[in-house]
């Protein structure tokens, strides 16, 4: 899940950016309005922590302007405005949720995993497709009760592809979810990263597909959506 976090308090948004790397997202930061816009126009991401009192452009114009351009992203508003005027006004503009300050982390990454099943139409915390399961609240893999052992990028792979399990994802959409601003991600190595994945979930009823010129896929009997 590739999140952008736009916060202008620069030792929140570095601790929080932090946090949220080291719970496997991958997250991007900007510090004011205008970049908001620019870049979640310009970039896809599956979720928007939007402060709203922020430098050259209110949140509310960014989170606007996102909606009038379909920007399906979802949004989460965390602020210090905490009247329920402005809590009302950031819903009607098309926010998912809204989260006063102070907050609670642990509360925070509860409601983006809420966001995360919506986003890909689940009711359980916990997906079962082919012999693996994936429990979206650890972010934990296993198979028969016993946890695999996934290193970290092929890990965020597998969980992109079991979030859209039976659909095609390009190659482009990987490379997107799985990078931020400053690191670069082949198509050569996206190969090496499905390669070393189709081994590991060989004897566990699974396995990816390449829809030739396109990406790639996960095949296997679905249970538990």
């Amino acid at each position: 899940m590739r999140i952008l976090l736009v916060e202008d308090n620069g030792a929140l948004a570095e601790g929080l950016a932090a946090i949220l790397r080291g719970s496997g997202y991958v997250v991007d930061v900007v510090h004011d309005g205008a970049s908001a816009e620019a870049v979640a126009a310009a970039q896809t991401f599956d979720l928007v922590i939007l402060d709203l009192n922020l430098p050259e452009m209110d949140g509310l114009d960014v989170l606007r302007a996102m909606r009038s351009r379909q920007n399906r992203a979802a949004v989460i508003i965390l602020t210090a405005r905490s009247a329920p005027e402005e809590r009302v006004k950031g819903l009607d503009l098309g926010a998912d949720d809204y989260l006063t300050k102070p907050f609670d982390v642990s509360e925070l990454e509860a409601r983006i995993r809420v966001l995360l099943r919506r986003q890909a139409g689940l009711r359980s915390s916990q997906i079962g497709y082919g012999g693996v399961t994936f429990d979206l609240t650890s972010r934990s893999f296993s198979s028969e009760g016993r946890p695999l052992d996934i290193p970290a990028r092929e890990l965020g792979l597998l969980e992109l592809l079991f979030l859209r399990a039976g659909k095609v994802v390009s190659k482009e959409a990987i490379i997107g979810s799985m990078t931020g601003f400053d690191e670069d991600l082949s198509a050569n190595a996206i190969e090496q990263y499905v390669s070393r994945l189709r081994r590991r979930l060989q004897p566990h009823g699974l396995t990816v597909k390449s829809a030739r010129g396109i990406g790639y896929y996960l095949e296997g009997a679905a249970a538990g959506r």
